[in-house]
């Protein structure tokens, strides 16, 4: 607008008022997507957090006991998930991407939501093994899925937010889901069928997935141009835009697929991803545990529903960081920093939690760094897709989340493994730290996003065009 103005075009020679109309109608096309999308795809991304992690609540409060769990034992069971969604993550996400978001993420969501209920009958430790690595495959292609569908609705200045909206799902989880799972361990002992809490609790919190997977069927969209919630302009215009930006990453980075997977920049990513989420599910598995030591460690006696409450603080405050960093990165356009900081303030500060003397001192250390680890997640994945687009992007999406998330079977198992070693959990949380800053270190070493300045002269290349 400013530089139209100063160009002295007249108002009707189509300057000022072409891109004064171009400016509302993206503010107004974009808030109707965000509003159409964001809640539900956050409502996806909640209930598939909380039946990934929930296992966490159900080991201190008689899963561990029944099945004869130790640390090392649990960290297996909660990371063995990771395996499975490793071995068919590129693929599901190759299938979206070829039959549409909305036949595919109902499908993910009913066959996990199938899983997740059946590990409230579980009789022995094989058989939870088995239903963990099974959740996993049914899970393959439901995280990367989404951050791919994005690109098709939100341009790159909108995307961090985007992301944002749908991720601050994983810390609403823990302040929503972690009371509730306490709730349910606490108030659901014996109500049906005559199954333990931790049992019950599995069978409730698997059931939505089953019946929202059936609401993506006939929710979602696929594409702009099948968007009947638009009018026909709005949708007109958001397919030309997302066109226009795909030509235009497309052109200045055209990987094929094969060439896409194999690039240094994507497995420099993929580790960057992998320091990140190491801190998230250690830190999100053996968070209820080490609450549940403070009896120990401080002498306090805390319910399992305040035990609930107290994991939830963390993520309360990670929830409203995540948010208004990722508003920053978007406004600022800078995308290294906005990784690097949140990581490295956050390694550092997971292994401080463990030298302070009150529960009150440990938990404002457990809170910096879940606002770190909530900060970087949704500021990574705009990076991906600066220089990823069509299958190139669906692989290379996916071949980053796998290997990152590799660090959900590696985290929990040596956090484990080490506190069982050890005695202590120290040992593994320096080490989910050490994960972290190198994490942070790597993003700047890579500097995997143009800066803000070229950003800018790419969209004014395209606008000349």
């Amino acid at each position: 607008m400013a530089a139209a103005s100063r160009s002295g075009s007249p108002s009707g020679s189509g300057g000022p008022s072409r891109s004064g109309d171009d400016d509302a109608m993206r503010e107004r096309v974009i808030r109707k997507v965000a509003w159409r999308l964001s809640p539900f795809l956050g409502l996806l991304y909640f209930i598939n957090y909380l039946d990934r992690t929930n296992i966490g609540f159900a080991a201190p409060h008689g899963m561990n006991d029944a099945l004869g769990f130790d640390k090392a034992a649990f960290g297996l069971a909660s990371g063995i998930f990771f395996i499975g969604y490793l071995l068919l993550e590129v693929p599901s996400n190759l299938m979206l991407h070829k039959v549409g978001a909305r036949r595919w993420i109902a499908r993910i969501m009913v066959s996990w939501g199938i899983v997740a209920s059946l590990m409230a009958f579980v009789p022995n430790a094989a058989t939870m093994y088995g239903l963990r690595f099974l959740l996993g495959i049914a899970e393959a292609g439901f995280f990367p899925g989404i951050i791919l569908y994005l690109t098709f609705w939100f341009p790159k200045r909108e995307r961090a937010r985007a992301v944002a909206l749908f991720m601050v799902a994983i810390p609403l989880s823990s302040v929503f889901g972690a009371p509730l799972s306490a709730w349910l361990i606490q108030a659901g002992h014996g109500v049906l069928f005559g199954l333990d809490g931790w049992r019950f609790m599995f069978l409730v919190e698997g059931l939505p997935a089953i019946l929202i997977g059936i609401a993506c069927w006939f929710y979602l969209t696929d594409r702009p141009q099948d968007a009947a919630w638009l009018e026909q302009g709005e949708r007109a215009w958001l397919q030309k835009e997302m066109d226009m930006e795909h030509a235009q990453t497309g052109q200045r980075y055209h990987y094929p697929l094969r060439k896409a997977l194999t690039r240094p920049r994507i497995l420099a990513l993929a580790f960057v991803y992998f320091g990140i989420v190491y801190g998230l599910y250690a830190v999100g598995f053996f968070l209820p545990t080490i609450i549940a030591g403070f009896q120990q460690a401080f002498d306090t006696n805390y319910s399992v529903l305040e035990q609930g409450f107290i994991v939830a603080i963390p993520y309360l405050f990670g929830a409203v960081a995540m948010y208004f960093w990722a508003r920053h990165g978007d406004r600022t356009r800078e995308r290294v920093w906005h990784v690097a900081i949140p990581a490295i303030v956050g390694g550092l500060a997971i292994p401080v939690a463990l030298y302070m003397e009150s529960p009150f001192t440990t938990m404002i250390a457990v809170t910096i760094c879940a606002m770190g680890i909530c900060s970087a997640l949704p500021a990574f994945w705009p990076l991906p897709t600066t220089f990823l687009t069509g299958a190139a992007a669906a692989g290379g999406i996916a071949l980053i989340n796998s290997l990152g998330n590799l660090a959900g079977f590696v985290g929990p198992y040596v956090t484990g493994w080490l506190t069982d070693l050890t005695g202590t959990p120290k040992a593994g949380l320096w080490v989910v730290g050490a994960f972290m800053v190198a994490a942070g270190i790597v993003a700047v070493a890579l500097k995997a996003a143009p800066a803000a300045d070229d950003e800018r002269a790419l969209e004014a290349d395209a606008s000349r065009t």
